[in-house]
């Protein structure tokens, strides 16, 4: 996986394409400043040679990430989609809400759900109900996940997670729609799923 260093100065923009990465170093920041997502959607994940890859949020517009609360290696932050975000933010009182505790939680309920079907079932949900919209006849998510990653969120194998997608496609429950970098999903999946909020 690679990720470039993000600078030790705060910036009030950082500008990322799709599929970029940068490192969080925790040392290189002060006590009370985080980063603040100003558009796009960003993927939170841990660097570490333990658990590399490992996902622990996904942020939007308007979301903090606290730089105080980071692991001592730090975390990257992945763009998603095209993506702005300030390094040089105060924190805000959220009155206890942290985005990035929060998505780890979620994350957590739905690696205990017993099967892998209804795993990825929550999982869309959650990310569709989170950061997708409703355009008409299916919810829109504005970005796509590779089997892999999706296998990693929901607890199986890449094979699992190509062959439950494949179900969902043949079902008409999911579509990935040509020369786009969307996922669209049934109503319906994302109604019905485990966990739904």
């Amino acid at each position: 996986m690679g990720f470039r260093f993000l600078p030790d100065e705060p910036v009030s923009a950082v500008r990322m394409p799709t599929g970029h990465s940068v490192l969080i170093d925790p040392s290189a920041r002060s006590g009370n400043a985080c980063l603040e997502v100003i558009e796009g959607v960003a993927r939170v994940y841990c660097p570490c040679e333990e658990t590399e890859g490992m996902t622990l949020a996904f942020l939007q517009s308007g979301d903090q990430l606290r730089t105080d609360r980071l692991c001592s290696d730090g975390v990257c932050v992945e763009a998603l989609t095209p993506l702005c975000f300030r390094s040089d933010a105060e924190i805000e009182d959220s009155h206890g809400f942290d985005a990035v505790n929060e998505w780890t939680l979620q994350l957590l309920r739905i690696r205990h759900l017993g099967s892998a079907e209804q795993r990825l079932q929550a999982l869309l949900a959650l990310l569709v109900n989170r950061l997708g919209r409703r355009c008409g006849d299916w919810c829109d998510l504005p970005f796509r996940l590779t089997h892999e990653r999706i296998g990693e969120l929901i607890g199986s194998t890449r094979v699992t997670s190509t062959r439950l997608i494949s179900r969902l496609r043949s079902a008409d429950l999911l579509s990935v729609p040509n020369g786009e970098q969307i996922l669209r999903l049934a109503p319906i999946l994302i109604e019905s799923a485990p966990l739904a909020t």
